[in-house]
C-alpha cells in the first residue's frame, strides 16, 4: 500500500512545482490558447493563456510511477504500463493537435482524419497488447468478455473486443475533451474518477482470486498496480488543478484531455469495470450526450435544444458564472462517483 501513497504524493508534488515552470516556458514561447469567436464572450479574455498544460501531469504521472517502483523495489506490471502507454500515446496525439493550433493560430489543429488515425493507432495497439502478457494464472490485462463490476456473459472474441475497446477509448477521450471548456472543470472531475479507481484497485487486490479464491473474488491481473497508476494520476491532476482552477494560469489543451480520457478508458478496461465507467465518469457522458442531442436535433429539425453545446456553455449563456457552473458540475460528478462506488460495493457484497 506504500506504493499508492508514494505515487500520489510524488505526482502531486511534481505538478505543484513543475506546472509554474511549464507556464513560464510556454508563455516565453508564445504558446497561448486560441479562443473561438463563436464561444461565450467572457472567454475572449482567456486568449493567450498558455496551453498544452497536459504535459505537466503526463510527465508527473510517468515519473511518479517510475520513482515509486524504484523506492519500493516493486516491479512494474504489464497492466499499469499499458494504461500509461495509452495515456501518453493519446497525449501525443493531443500535443500535435495543440501545436498546430498554436503555430497556425486557428481553432482547428490536426485534420479530423489525421487526428482520428492517431487515436486509432494508439487505441488498437493498446487493445491488442492488453490481450497478451498472461501471468502464471493465465490472466491477461484485459478480457474479451464485457464487464460491469466484473466480467459477465460470453466472450465476444478478440476482433469485437478491439472494436469495443476503441469505442471506449475514443468516447472517453473525446468526452473529456468536450468537458474541458471551463477553468478546472475537466481536471476536478477527473480527480474524482481517479480517486474512485484507486479505491477499486485496492478493493480488488484485497479480494483478488489470486489471494483469496472466494466466490466474489476479482479476476483482475494487476489490481494493486492499477491503484498505483490511478493514485499517481489523481495526485498529478490535483497539483495541476492548483494552477488550472479559475482564473486558470494554464490550460490542459487536447494534450491533457485526450490523455486523461485514454487513462480513464484504460483503467476501466484492465480493471474489468468497462460499463461502470459510464457512471463513474457520468459528467463526461452527460456533456457528450448534450453535443449529440444538439447536433442531432439541428440536423433533423433545424432547431437547437441548448443555447450552445457542450452543456456547460448553455448554462453560461443563461447567466451562470463560470465558477458556479464548475462547482455545480463537480457536485454532479461527485454524486456519479458515489453512486458508482456504491454499485461496485453492492455487486461485490451480492456475490458473497
Amino acid at each position: 500500500m506504500r506504493q499508492i501513497l508514494f505515487s500520489g504524493v510524488i505526482g502531486l508534488f511534481l505538478t505543484l512545482i513543475g506546472t509554474p515552470l511549464l507556464i513560464k516556458l510556454l508563455a516565453r514561447k508564445g504558446y497561448g490558447q486560441y479562443i473561438r469567436d463563436d464561444g461565450p464572450r467572457d472567454h475572449h479574455s482567456k486568449r493567450g493563456t498558455p496551453t498544452m498544460g497536459g504535459i505537466a501531469f503526463i510527465l508527473a504521472t510517468l515519473i511518479a510511477y517510475g520513482l515509486t517502483k524504484v523506492i519500493t523495489g516493486e516491479p512494474p506490471s504489464f497492466s499499469g504500463v499499458l494504461v500509461l502507454f495509452l495515456m501518453a500515446g493519446m497525449g501525443l496525439v493531443g500535443f500535435l493537435d495543440d501545436y498546430i493550433k498554436i503555430v497556425k493560430q486557428r481553432s482547428l489543429g490536426l485534420r479530423a482524419k489525421a487526428k482520428m488515425l492517431g487515436q486509432l493507432i494508439v487505441g488498437i495497439a493498446f487493445a491488442v497488447l492488453s490481450l497478451n502478457f498472461a501471468d502464471a494464472r493465465g490472466q491477461t490485462p484485459a478480457s474479451t468478455k464485457l464487464s460491469f463490476i466484473q466480467d459477465f456473459g460470453w466472450s465476444i472474441g478478440p476482433v469485437l473486443f478491439v472494436i469495443w475497446a476503441l469505442f471506449m477509448i475514443l468516447a472517453m477521450s473525446n468526452g473529456v475533451n468536450l468537458t474541458d471548456g471551463l477553468d478546472g472543470l475537466a481536471t476536478g472531475a477527473s480527480v474524482m474518477v481517479f480517486g474512485a479507481y484507486t479505491f477499486i484497485g485496492v478493493w480488488q487486490y484485497q479480494d483478488s482470486c489470486a489471494l483469496t479464491g472466494s466466490p466474489s473474488c476479482f479476476e483482475v491481473r494487476d489490481p494493486l498496480d492499477l491503484a498505483v497508476v490511478a493514485s499517481a494520476l489523481m495526485g498529478a491532476c490535483f497539483g495541476f488543478l492548483w494552477w488550472n482552477t479559475s482564473p486558470a494560469k494554464i490550460f490542459m489543451g487536447d494534450t491533457g484531455s485526450l490523455a486523461l480520457g485514454g487513462a480513464l478508458a484504460g483503467l476501466a478496461i484492465v480493471s474489468r469495470t468497462e460499463l461502470l465507467l459510464a457512471l463513474l465518469g457520468g459528467l463526461f457522458v452527460l456533456i457528450t450526450m448534450s453535443v449529440v442531442i444538439q447536433v442531432g436535433s439541428f440536423r433533423l429539425t433545424g432547431k437547437r435544444v441548448f443555447r450552445m453545446a457542450p452543456l456547460q456553455h448553455h448554462f453560461e449563456l443563461k447567466g451562470w458564472s463560470e465558477v458556479l457552473v464548475v462547482v455545480r458540475f463537480w457536485i454532479i460528478q461527485g454524486m456519479c462517483v458515489i453512486v458508482g462506488i456504491g454499485l461496485f460495493y453492492a455487486g461485490w457484497a451480492a456475490g458473497k
